[in-house]
This record gives C-alpha cells, structure tokens and sequence, in this order.
C-alpha cells in the first residue's frame, strides 16, 4: 500500500474533485473528522494512455482533498508491471 497526495492522484488521473456537498462526501468527510477508517483508495496504471484510473474510492479522494490538497490519502495501485 501506497500513501500519496490526494492533489497527485487528481492530477494523474484527471478526474474533477466533488464538491463537499455531494453526500457521499459529505458522509466520508464526518469519518474523517472521527477519525474513522477510511478503505484505500484502489488505483490502476494505464499505461496506454498514461492515466491513472481510480477504481474505488473517488468519494474517499474528495473529502480528503476538501481538508486540503496535500491531504495524504492511502492507496492500492493495481496495474501491468
């Protein structure tokens, strides 16, 4: 497992962050603050195009990046070797 920059995951990925007042984000927001586990995020390399693809977790990637977007978020990375 892999801890990253919620910021790096975004940028490889190019996905667009969900706003806070989406629920799901809003959900996993209230965990965080609780300091309730969150499940990694689950990260798979495409090297065709060079993007990463979030396969699990994007909710999870929001509410941390809501915190700020160094907010270090841990990670499975799956993927051609």
């Amino acid at each position: 497992m892999s801890i990253l920059p919620a910021t790096d995951v975004f940028r490889a990925s190019t996905l667009s962050l969900l706003w806070v007042s989406n629920s799901h984000v809003e959900r996993d927001r209230g965990k965080i603050i609780l300091d309730d586990k969150l499940s990694p995020l689950l990260l798979f390399r495409d090297k065709r195009n060079g993007k990463v693809i979030v396969a699990g977790g994007y909710h999870h990637l929001s509410a941390a990046s809501s915190f700020g977007e160094n907010a270090m978020i841990p990670c499975k990375i799956a993927g051609p070797d």
